[in-house]
């Protein structure tokens, strides 16, 4: 079983950890703990490093299957035999993007949930953009300015945010925990992690955020469709 640090530190750039397990199917290894995202909940997963005796093995991306995390390398770089002592570095520019980013999303989220009572239908996010999609039935520019206007309000407030793990019988507790229309929580799921962004929102989330929505940054809202009847779509940008 991996260790996930990155549940309880997004800003750990490094880490060291043992090789426990290879993949030769994947080209992929597992290690004892990890601060590589796996991906899930529309954010992307890690890509970096990992170092062993001297030599950097490339990571294209982390995936986690069962209760491991799969470290995929680059078909070139030879895989690390077990027991190895490695040191695993984050691409950390594009983590922190993305960090950002899915701050940016909750900020957008909580508004919305706050403010209109829509709950999310489906979202994805590359760094410094994303897109996310609401149960309105009507939308114009008018009504998209002003979610603007109020989300750049959150993000000036610099309210902290704050990641808690939960026993899920005490996360469920939680008015609206769920924000997504459909719970993704899988029934196996005995702890839930919980993020929350002082006074705007508060929902079940597995992945990596900034610690203050100052650093967000000014959010842009740069278009806007329908996806069906009652299924609308808003697509931001952040600044570098």
């Amino acid at each position: 079983m991996t260790s996930l640090l990155y549940q309880t530190n997004s800003y750990l750039q490094s880490f060291e950890a043992a090789v426990t397990g290879l993949d030769f199917e994947n080209h992929a290894l597992i290690v004892d703990q990890t601060a590589f995202y796996p991906g899930g909940g529309g954010q992307p997963a890690d890509s970096g490093r990992l170092i062993a005796a001297g030599h950097t093995y490339r990571v294209r991306r982390a995936r986690k299957i069962g209760p491991d995390v799969l470290h995929f390398l680059e078909a070139e770089d030879e895989l690390i035999p077990v027991g190895t002592r490695v040191n695993g570095q984050i691409d950390w520019d594009r983590r922190y993007r993305l960090m950002r980013t899915h701050t940016a999303m909750h900020i957008l989220c909580g508004v919305i949930f706050r403010d209109y009572g829509a709950s999310v239908t489906g979202g994805d996010m590359d760094p410094l953009a994303g897109r996310m999609d609401f149960e309105f039935e009507t939308m114009h520019k008018d009504l998209v300015q002003e979610i603007e206007t109020v989300i750049n309000r959150e993000v000036a407030n610099a309210s902290p945010v704050r990641i808690s793990i939960l026993p899920r019988e005490v996360a469920f507790q939680i008015p609206d925990l769920i924000r997504t229309k459909i719970n993704l929580l899988p029934e196996g799921i005995q702890e839930v992690r919980v993020v929350e962004i002082e006074g705007l929102d508060l929902q079940a989330d597995g992945g990596t955020h900034v610690k203050n929505t100052a650093e967000v940054g000014p959010i842009h809202v740069v278009d806007y469709k329908s996806k069906g009847k009652i299924n609308k779509r808003i697509y931001v940008q952040l600044e570098e």
